[in-house]
């Protein structure tokens, strides 16, 4: 048995964790007779067996327990964008030559119509939608600076460069790259005004969105996989306090898949 303690530089303490789909189980029934790993509680680094859905889950766990651990990812499930390939031999050789990525999340200060306050995090995007078949109509300030004083739409979502290729794409949004510093604000089936396709804004942007008519035309507001319903006000920062890093195989950055992505037709 290797010691996942040892055969790095850093000699790390390597937990490993799965999802509950059968691939990521069956996979982590392999790995753990061949190494020593440890408790997720006594880790500082840590192996995450799954798809991209599981990879954020546990990415939302360390920014909830304020921890800061390096993670490499193995696909065990549909895309694995976020994911390096899995294999069983040579783990600790490629963890020690992977390449790190840092990721700052995103901050969603969400204000309800009842006068309850949110603050959520959001590594992929903040998305605000549209409860009921009526469009939503928002405004939206750039740096407490009035943009759009209407915008009718089924929502619009703020996106990081980590998360550019996932809804944001899917909203027909631009693909950003790892290394921009942007930020992508990008309408999702706009109606009025019909000609604005959204914007890209440097990192450091604040953006808020204003709900007008909520209790009429009702919104809620998404931070990947977390939902507050029936909002008043969203404020959109970038969160630098809570750096997150993923760790990918030197052929496997990335900022070489994102950029990729932009030419597959």
């Amino acid at each position: 048995m290797k010691s996942a303690r040892e055969g790095t530089n850093m000699q790390r303490k390597i937990a490993l964790v799965a999802s509950n789909a059968p691939a990521a189980e069956e996979a982590e029934a392999e790995l753990r007779p061949l190494y020593d790993f440890v408790d997720l509680h006594e880790a500082d680094m840590l192996i995450a067996l799954g798809g991209d859905g599981f990879l954020l889950h546990m990415l939302h766990q360390l920014l909830d327990q304020r921890r800061s651990l390096p993670v490499f990812g193995m696909n065990r499930g549909t895309i694995g964008f976020l994911m390096n390939e899995f294999r069983v031999e040579g783990l600790l050789d490629r963890i020690a030559a992977a390449r790190p990525f840092l990721i700052h999340p995103l901050s969603g200060d969400i204000t309800t119509i009842s006068g309850e306050r949110h603050i959520l995090p959001a590594i992929n995007e903040i998305s605000l939608l549209r409860e009921t078949r009526q469009a939503a109509k928002l405004e939206v300030l750039i740096n407490e600076k009035m943009m759009l004083e209407e915008l009718a739409c089924d929502g619009v979502l703020v996106s990081t460069p980590a998360g550019s290729t996932a809804y944001n794409l899917s909203a027909n949004g631009p693909i950003l790259p790892l290394d921009s510093a942007m930020l992508a604000l990008t309408p999702i089936s706009p109606f009025r005004p019909r000609r604005w396709r959204g914007a890209l804004v440097p990192e450091s942007t604040s953006i808020r969105f204003n709900v007008r008519e909520g209790a009429k035309r009702p919104v809620s507001a998404v931070a990947d996989q977390r939902e507050i319903r029936d909002v008043k006000t969203v404020l959109v920062t970038t969160d630098r306090s809570r750096p997150l890093t993923l760790l990918f195989d030197p052929d496997q950055g990335l900022d070489e898949r994102i950029a990729m992505e932009q030419f597959i037709v």
